[in-house]
């Protein structure tokens, strides 16, 4: 085991909640590790809409979730979180001095004064496909998410799926790809009504296939994938050639070693106080969807203004005996130095 790292704060969970978190606490001069089991910040905004409208972010009349995400991370630069993505928390115990040592599935380690959970539902894991052989490919023709929407320029591509994430990608290489064949199980979508329209035109006038169906098998040669088999609800069997596969059943949350810290939790969710969104072992917050209280709304606005909370609430557990003052970015000096800019930025 490596020395632990030391630090004021970890974060846990790279989603806007989170990253917002970073930006709170860098405020008050509160320094933090943030880890992820994703392997990019964004969280549920990267990996379910990354390119889908955004509404409801004040002064901010319409933005994409990557959007949202990059300016969230311009936003926090000047405080220079570290950030452990790709890696699971998977212990968390206070030590005698009241600190916490939290391990994670890389075995990294962490000393920290204090803990924000901003792990929206819990980890999130790709659901897969349940086929016997077909994880050879991962990574290599079977693909979960989308990164490089150029490698896949060309190809004849089988997407899975009856949610935005595969309409949006279907819908996105039709006259990108050399075909495009969507696969759902039923003929009913849980996608916006525009993108269900937009794919039975493009299927009504080929430039597109649609099939009700399951995947049931494959074929490979040399280690290559070649065809899918897919079984229809008349039950007969059809192979499909394949370059390359996307599956986007959607992403499995899961509380997981959450649920043994000893918080106390209602309903998969952990219980705060609203005062500073504590949770029940004091030096722990939760913020954004994972908690719940009274007049609860799983927003990323709440979620912001529970970061915002939480760290004058932690601001306050560090330092017990100093009195945290409210400056505002606008006018504060101290505030614009740990910023990085000048008076002359508002003239």
């Amino acid at each position: 085991m490596e020395a632990p790292i030391q630090t004021d704060a970890v974060i846990i969970g790279a989603g806007p909640v989170g990253l917002f978190q970073v930006f709170e606490l860098g405020l008050l001069e509160i320094k933090a590790h943030v880890i992820d089991s994703l392997p990019e910040p964004g969280g549920q905004c990267i990996e379910l809409y990354p390119d889908k409208p955004i509404y409801d972010i004040p002064a901010i009349p319409v933005c994409t979730g990557r959007e949202l995400t990059n300016n969230l991370l311009k936003q926090i630069k000047p405080f220079d979180a570290q950030f452990h993505m790709g890696q699971e928390v998977s212990s968390l115990e206070k030590q005698a001095d009241g600190r916490f040592l939290i391990g994670t599935s890389h075995n990294q380690y962490f000393i920290s004064r204090t803990v924000f959970i901003a792990a929206g539902v819990g980890a999130f894991q790709p659901r897969t496909l349940n086929l016997q052989g077909l994880d050879a490919f991962d990574g290599k023709q079977v693909f979960y998410r989308v990164k490089d929407p150029e490698q896949f320029s060309g190809k004849r591509l089988v997407i899975c799926g009856g949610g935005d994430s595969a309409l949006d990608w279907a819908l996105h290489f039709v006259g990108k790809a050399t075909s495009v064949t969507l696969i759902h199980r039923r003929d009913e979508f849980k996608a916006a009504p525009q993108s269900i329209a937009k794919m039975r035109a493009l299927c009504a006038a080929h430039e597109m296939t649609l099939k009700i169906a399951q995947i049931t098998g494959f074929e490979s040669i040399n280690d290559c994938l070649t065809e899918i088999a897919i079984t229809g609800i008349d039950g007969e069997i059809r192979n499909i050639p394949v370059d390359d596969l996307l599956l986007f059943y959607g992403l499995s949350p899961k509380l997981g070693p959450i649920a043994d810290w000893g918080l106390d939790i209602d309903r998969k969710q952990i219980t705060v106080g609203t005062a500073n969104f504590q949770t029940s072992i004091p030096g722990i917050y939760a913020v954004g969807d994972i908690n719940i209280y009274p007049g609860k709304k799983k927003l990323i606005l709440s979620g912001f203004h529970e970061a915002a909370l939480a760290a004058f609430g932690a601001a306050a557990y560090l330092n017990p005996e100093k009195q945290i003052q409210l400056q505002y970015t606008t006018t504060s000096p101290k505030l614009h130095k740990a910023l990085g800019v000048g008076a002359s930025t508002f003239e």
